[in-house]
């Protein structure tokens, strides 16, 4: 059975046969801290097949085919894919094309200065979005508990872009980004891995492969060397500058 206390610290991660490691648990702070350091994430279904979704997954577990955290919120999902997709911030692509937006457009960008409103921002941005109001809440307490952080990209007072994740020791786990102006939420990342590189590490867990992250230097690595590397370098503590800076100066990154 699971420790209360830590209902992740007995789940065999590595070993799991599928993506889904476990289901149930907590969406407080306490329990996604816990849950991004064995190397899971939350993935709760909505939408019109959340019934069938949650039907299966008491399938699974009344047959013992997936562990049961104890919890409150609910057959929670908690995700573990393999391969895992990983971004090392020094090798990001930054293509011609968004070199001259970042150069011409005059944005600004921030650490933390809009927290809530980015992930609304994420949440809105797909019909039938995984990041319910439940998960909302759990990150902002993690947010104001120091876990979780955004990026934030301005036009002048408008935010246009950003991005928001879990910093996990010096591995920085990405959960979604949005953009109301093209190439926002590619600023937003290359942002981040500018100040991920300032505070000392390189690591940036992007969960799974997507054709966007792909394009920016996105690669999958095995399960096992995620939580191998994860496992040195969540008890290596960093931090993020939170300064207001422009974007123009991006443009000078490696390009492709």
């Amino acid at each position: 059975m699971a420790n209360p206390a830590d209902p992740f610290a007995e789940l065999d991660v590595a070993g799991a046969p599928r993506s889904l490691v476990a289901l149930g648990g907590t969406l407080d702070a306490t329990s996604l801290l816990a849950g991004y350091r064995a190397g899971c994430f939350p993935w709760p279904s909505s939408g019109e097949h959340v019934n069938a979704l949650d039907r299966q997954a008491r399938r699974l577990v009344r047959r013992g085919l997936v562990p049961l955290l104890p919890g409150d919120d609910g057959l929670v999902p908690w995700c573990s894919p393999d391969p895992r997709a990983v971004l090392l911030a020094d090798e990001v692509v930054v293509h011609r094309s968004l070199r001259a937006r970042m150069r011409r457009c005059g944005w600004e960008t921030t650490l933390d200065t809009a927290f809530d409103e980015v992930v609304a921002a994420c949440a809105e941005r797909a019909e039938g979005t995984w990041i319910t109001a439940r998960m909302q809440e759990g990150y902002g307490e993690l947010h104001r508990s120091g876990g979780a952080h955004s990026v934030e990209v301005w036009d002048g007072d408008r935010l246009v872009g950003g991005l928001y994740g879990v910093l996990v020791g010096s591995v920085f786990c990405g959960e979604s980004m949005f953009h109301r102006e093209t190439d926002a939420s590619k600023v937003a990342l290359v942002e981040l891995c500018a100040r991920v590189l300032e505070a000392g590490f390189r690591l940036i867990d992007t969960q799974e492969e997507t054709p966007h992250l792909t394009s920016l230097g996105q690669v999958l690595v095995r399960r096992a060397d995620y939580l191998n590397a994860l496992s040195v370098l969540r008890d290596r503590p960093a931090e993020l500058a939170a300064d207001r800076r422009p974007v123009a100066r991006l443009a000078e990154r490696r390009t492709t």
